[in-house]
């Protein structure tokens, strides 16, 4: 791998693509997964029978939606919902509208690093809840952290949903939580989802659908390289892997070169060589107990008020708050 001279990297996408792709192992965030592509393989991977995370949260919004919002403002003097990668919002507008059915004053702040996400949602919520106020932001997680302080100065209801968390190591789980704390007042609240330990192959078929859907949504991030920086990876000669380590809860997804290669990126003035086999690791989704949360929590100087799961305690949302 050399590149070919030096070039100002305008972009978040091409400064992290030119990082994770002169690295040794080579890696690219899996945030990059996500363009209009990748949103909708998304939504489709959602819909998957393998995929359990969101029909798990999204039963424990059914099944506790009164006890949630009630939490979120039990005294009814009013908040702000906001919610840290939203993106369709299927889950999100049970809340919504319960918080609408009670009468609850309250504002919805969507989050996402996807502008279509983000658009397709205020636009979708315009119509389909016109009573709900919301204003959507276009930003990453630890940018848009820094511009909460200068929001209002009321409650403020955080929400981190689909184990997003889980996408982040331990250390930096903490990183992003502490982040959290300083962002929130004293009695702010934190909902957030954690994947739960559980059946290992359970946890890999999840992450590696017969389908191939899950596939073609790691690969994407390749296609976006060749469609927005001018590479020229060949798809086909790349294979998605998944593993699962139950000792420590990890799963990983890794796209692997199948025969040696070289790649080039035009707007990097980038070549990337890669042996047979090499791999590029794309994703961790990290899975919990209630222990390992309780830890993440106390760290961060959080602590847990309650938490809600679905039948089968595949999956939890955990109330967190600030305290003095």
């Amino acid at each position: 791998m050399n590149s070919k001279d030096q070039k100002v990297l305008v972009s978040t996408f091409e400064k992290e693509v030119c990082e994770g792709l002169t690295a040794f192992p080579k890696y690219l965030s899996s945030k990059f997964f996500y363009d209009e592509i990748g949103d909708e393989l998304f939504q489709q991977i959602m819909a998957l029978p393998e995929y359990y995370l969101t029909r798990a949260e999204y039963e424990i919004f059914e099944t506790h939606k009164s006890d949630i919002i009630q939490k979120f403002d039990t005294h009814k003097e009013g908040f702000d919902l906001i919610e840290l990668g939203a993106g369709d919002g299927k889950k999100t507008k049970v809340l919504l509208q319960e918080l609408l059915n009670q009468h609850y004053n309250f504002t919805y702040n969507p989050i996402d690093i996807s502008e279509n996400a983000i658009d397709g949602l205020v636009k979708n919520l315009n119509q389909e809840m016109p009573g709900v106020a919301v204003q959507g932001q276009i930003g990453e997680y630890f940018e848009v952290l820094d511009r909460l302080k200068h929001m209002s100065d009321r409650k403020k209801v955080i929400m981190v949903l689909g184990s997003n968390i889980g996408n982040l190591l331990h250390a930096r789980a903490i990183q992003f939580l502490k982040k959290l704390y300083n962002a929130m007042h004293t009695g702010d609240l934190l909902f957030i989802g954690f994947d739960q330990k559980k059946h290992p192959q359970k946890v890999l078929d999840a992450y590696n659908d017969k389908s191939g859907v899950t596939a073609a949504f790691n690969k994407n991030v390749l296609a976006r390289i060749n469609k927005e920086l001018n590479g020229n990876f060949d798809l086909n000669k790349f294979m998605h892997w998944e593993t699962y380590d139950p000792e420590n809860g990890t799963a990983k997804s890794y796209l692997v070169s199948k025969e040696k290669q070289t790649v080039d990126i035009d707007n990097l003035s980038l070549q990337v060589h890669f042996e047979a086999w090499e791999s590029i690791h794309t994703e961790i989704s990290q899975k919990y107990d209630d222990d390992i949360v309780k830890w993440l929590a106390k760290e961060s100087g959080l602590k847990i008020v309650k938490s809600f799961s679905d039948q089968n305690n595949d999956y939890k949302d955990y109330l967190i708050t600030k305290e003095e």
